[in-house]
């Protein structure tokens, strides 16, 4: 089961600060990408939980957390693997090695078959 790690509540104030808005965007590009291609998965958002945010720190390797701070969302999973954040996500993307990203066969190579 995948999860997406989210954290669409960020915000406690009447107004949506500029890196709340990226962020969201970043949210909805891979939902979006997940539900067209009919890949399951499930959002977390560790907003609303101390464990699933304290699960996601621990389960992103030191060499891909940010030098200062915490990482944060979207960040992807395929079960309790990393398969890493939105900007590994969109660039896995652009160069249509997405499905290996999340370590997934290609789409087009299982029905390429005769």
């Amino acid at each position: 089961m995948w999860r997406t790690l989210l954290g669409d509540k960020q915000h406690t104030s009447g107004t949506i600060s500029n890196q709340d808005s990226k962020i969201k965007k970043k949210q909805q590009d891979v939902v979006r990408f997940l539900e067209a291609n009919k890949i399951e998965f499930e959002e977390v958002d560790i907003t609303m939980s101390e464990e699933q945010r304290q699960w996601m720190y621990k389960n992103i390797p030191p060499e891909k957390k940010p030098a200062q701070g915490n990482p944060l969302p979207p960040q992807i999973f395929n079960g309790d693997r990393y398969c890493g954040d939105y900007d590994s996500f969109f660039e896995s993307k652009e160069s249509n090695t997405v499905f290996s990203f999340l370590g997934l066969k290609s789409r087009l190579a299982s029905t390429a078959e005769p």
